[in-house]
């Protein structure tokens, strides 16, 4: 098993390098990842939307390649960091934002502070909806506890893995390889830490910033699609209907048999999903 990221583009945002795949031409969209992650959770719908989009996929500071930030990181900073990566790859307009996991979270708080920035929202097993939350992730919030399960070793990231996805065919040696790649990162465990123990405690997701986050998204009146795997096991399909509460006007889909990462397990059909709502929420350039 080889232990590397695979090949992928840098930029300097701020002094600091982050971690990018950026191709097509045409309205820009951008690929957010979940916490402890990369980039390569969006390989197959970054290919297919590049067709006519100008796709820009980044890892997250402190995550895969990208570098961590000198200060703690807050979603706060994730979203004034990926702000920058934008200015860097020379989008000035807003863009569709598509996050999943944490980053849905990310994609929230960025659009909340610079609506200048989003045409749209596509928010995919979204954090932020609810307090439920993975007990592997919980209890990252025990000191005594974190840095055993944070350890980069093959048979814990198998198994985090193996609890992203419904069907087990996806958990391939490729990606094993990719976590570890990005876990013995030198500064991994301490953002993970850093992001667990600002957004939640070992009950599970803090409401503090769920709600303020919320309240200022749905204000926005912002073109936004909800999307949930029913067998997600990181955070539950029940925050499904708790979005749709919290944001009415928004269009929403659940995938059955699919776990944490629908835009991996139904690639096409979420192509084909997140098409349909740019064209009929009027978002969208040509398609």
């Amino acid at each position: 098993m080889t232990l590397a990221l695979p090949p992928a583009d840098e930029l300097g945002v701020a002094g600091r390098r982050m971690r990018c795949r950026i191709a097509g031409d045409g309205p820009p969209v951008v690929l957010l990842h979940g916490i402890g992650r990369t980039l390569e959770d969006f390989t197959a719908v970054h290919a297919a939307l590049a067709g006519d989009h100008r796709v820009h996929a980044v890892d997250l500071p402190g995550h895969g390649g990208s570098a961590p930030l000198d200060d703690p990181h807050t979603l706060p900073a994730l979203a004034t960091a990926v702000a920058g990566f934008l200015d860097a790859a020379g989008v000035t307009g807003p863009a569709h934002l598509v996050g999943n996991s944490l980053g849905g979270a990310v994609a929230m708080r960025l659009a909340a502070d610079a609506p200048e920035r989003a045409a749209s929202l596509v928010l995919v097993n979204s954090a932020g909806f609810g307090r439920e939350v993975t007990a592997a992730l919980r209890l990252l919030s025990v000191r005594p506890l974190a840095r055993l399960l944070l350890r980069p070793h093959p048979a814990i990231a198998r198994r985090t893995e193996r609890a992203i996805f419904h069907d087990p065919a996806h958990v391939t040696e490729e990606r094993i390889a990719t976590a570890l790649a990005a876990a013995r990162q030198p500064h991994a465990a301490r953002v993970m830490l850093e992001l667990v123990r600002d957004l939640g405690t070992w009950r599970g997701v803090r409401p503090e910033w769920r709600a303020e986050l919320l309240d200022a998204v749905a204000a926005l009146d912002l073109p936004t699609l909800l999307v949930w795997g029913d067998r997600d096991l990181i955070l539950p399909a029940a925050h499904l209907a708790h979005a749709r509460t919290r944001l009415p006007k928004a269009q929403s889909h659940l995938f059955r048999d699919t776990g944490h990462m629908p835009q991996i397990e139904r690639a096409a059909e979420f192509e084909a999903l997140v098409r349909r709502f740019w064209s009929r929420s009027g978002a969208a350039g040509p398609v």
